[in-house]
């Protein structure tokens, strides 16, 4: 999952350099990403991996690691 969320977020911030974007890199000090890009991210991956994160859990995500762990067990309770 870390992948995919590595080139969504590549892809919609336009960074030609996926080897920029670790786990541990922070989306929106780190990529610089404003609150419609964080919205349009989150809700390509929720589309692909046929779920919906909760805005309160939203809230709680900082990281490229954080999104794709959450994504997993979120994946791995159907």
């Amino acid at each position: 999952m870390y992948e995919r969320v590595r080139d969504v977020i590549a892809e919609i911030l336009e960074i030609t350099d996926k080897n920029e974007i670790t786990r541990d890199t922070n989306i929106i000090e780190d990529l610089g990403a404003d609150s419609l890009d964080v919205v349009e991210m989150i809700t390509t991956l929720e589309r692909e991996a046929g779920t919906v994160i909760p805005d309160d859990v939203m809230a709680t995500l900082h990281t490229v690691g954080d999104v794709a762990d959450l994504l997993d067990r979120m994946k791995g309770n159907k």
